[in-house]
C-alpha cells in the first residue's frame, strides 16, 4: 500500500491538472474517464459509447487508457480525470492515507478476475499442480490482478517463496511483451489480448482466474467525493448509459456484441473479439445490478489482507456510495 501511494504522489508532481470542461457539441457534457486497462473484460461500457447511450443522456465521453490503478488513480486525484475505471483497492489506499477529497465508488461494473493463464504449452487437461516449480508473472504488488491470483492459488496450495514464484517485477501493461520475450514459465492476461496472444501462438489459455477465483468486486467507477457532490446529475446519467449498455451485453448475440465492440478495438480480429465475448459471458463476468455488495467488499479486503497490503480495514459506507446505482437499477427494473 505504501508504495502505491508513493507512486501515486510521484504522478501527481508531474501530472498537468485539466478542469472539466463542456463539449464543442453544445447540449453535451464531457466526461473524462480513466480507465486502468484496454479491454473486453469492460464490454458494457465500451458498448454505451459506441452505441450512443452517453449522447442519449447528453454525456460525451473522452477515455483514456492508465495502463496499471496507479497510474490511474493519478488521474483522478490530479484532475486530469473525471472519472476512473478501476479496481477499488486503489481508492482503500488512497482513503488510508489520510487524503480528505478521497475517491468514492458509485458503480461496479465487473464481479470477477477478467484474466486468463497463460501458459506457453498447449495443456489440454491443464491442473494447478502443474505451476508447482514455475515461475508466473503476477502483476504489480498490491494491484487487485496480483490480488486475486495470489489469493486464489493460496487455497490450491500454492505459495509464493515455496513451491511457485510469482514475478511482481513487470508493469502491468507490460505483461505480454515480457511473456513474449521469454519471462516466466505463465503469464495472466485480459481480454482480446488472450485471445491474439493464443492465435499468434505465442502462447495459450489454460484456465480463467475469474472463473475458478469466484466473485469478487473487481472493477469500479469511482470519482473524488467532491466531484460527486458537484456533478451529481451527471453521475446519474452516467450510470443510465451504462446500464444500457449492460442490458445490450445481456440481450445481444456474439456478433452482435462482436459489431458493438468493434469501434473500439479495430485492429483486433472479430474471431479474436467474439472468442473474448463469449469467454466473459461464460465467466459471467458483469454485474446487472452495479451496487456493490458489503460482504463482497469485506471479500476484497480479505484477499489484500492476506496479501499483508492492508494495514486496517476501510468501513464499507466511507467508500461505497449505492444510492445512484441502486436507483436507477430499480427504475429501469420498473420501466420492463
Amino acid at each position: 500500500m505504501k508504495k502505491f501511494i508513493n507512486v501515486i504522489l510521484a504522478l501527481i508532481i508531474f501530472a498537468l491538472p485539466l478542469s472539466a470542461c463542456n463539449s464543442t457539441k453544445s447540449n453535451l457534457t464531457t466526461v473524462r474517464v480513466n480507465e486502468v486497462t484496454h479491454s473486453i473484460f469492460y464490454a458494457p461500457f465500451y458498448v454505451a459509447i459506441e452505441n450512443g447511450y452517453f449522447e442519449e443522456e447528453n454525456i460525451q465521453i473522452e477515455l483514456t487508457n492508465g495502463g496499471g490503478a496507479d497510474k490511474s488513480m493519478t488521474a483522478l486525484l490530479s484532475n486530469s480525470a473525471d472519472v476512473g475505471l478501476m479496481g477499488p483497492e486503489a481508492a482503500m489506499y488512497v482513503y488510508l492515507n489520510g487524503r480528505e477529497n478521497y475517491p468514492q465508488i458509485f458503480g461496479q461494473l465487473t464481479k470477477r478476475d477478467g484474466s486468463f493463464l497463460i501458459s506457453r504449452n498447449k495443456e489440454e487437461n491443464f491442473d494447478y499442480s502443474n505451476l508447482v516449480g514455475k515461475e508466473i508473472i503476477a502483476g504489480r504488488k498490491g494491484g487487485v490482478p496480483a490480488l486475486t491470483l495470489e489469493y486464489m492459488l493460496k487455497q490450491k496450495g500454492l505459495i509464493d517463496g515455496q513451491n511457485i514464484t510469482l514475478n511482481y517485477d513487470i508493469q502491468f501493461n507490460l505483461t505480454a511483451a515480457a511473456f513474449e520475450g521469454g519471462t516466466g514459465d505463465y503469464c495472466t492476461l485480459f481480454e482480446p489480448t488472450a485471445s491474439e496472444f493464443e492465435k499468434a501462438q505465442k502462447g495459450y489459455v489454460v484456465a480463467s482466474i475469474g472463473k475458478d477465483s469466484g466473485e469478487i468486486p473487481y472493477t469500479a467507477f469511482m470519482a473524488t467525493k467532491e466531484y460527486i457532490l458537484n456533478n451529481e446529475k451527471t453521475i446519474k446519467a452516467f450510470l443510465r448509459a451504462v446500464y444500457k449498455g449492460i442490458n445490450f451485453v445481456n440481450e445481444a448475440s456474439e456478433e452482435e456484441l462482436a459489431n458493438a465492440l468493434k469501434g473500439q478495438f479495430p485492429s483486433t480480429s472479430d474471431e479474436s473479439i467474439v472468442l473474448s465475448v463469449r469467454r466473459y459471458i461464460e465467466c459471467d463476468a458483469w454485474k446487472k445490478n452495479m451496487t456493490m455488495l458489503e460482504e463482497d467488499y469485506n471479500l476484497l479486503q480479505t484477499v489484500i489482507e492476506s496479501a499483508g497490503e492492508l494495514e486496517t480495514r476501510v468501513p464499507f459506507e466511507h467508500l461505497v456510495i449505492n444510492t445512484y446505482a441502486n436507483e436507477i437499477y430499480l427504475k429501469m427494473l420498473g420501466n420492463n
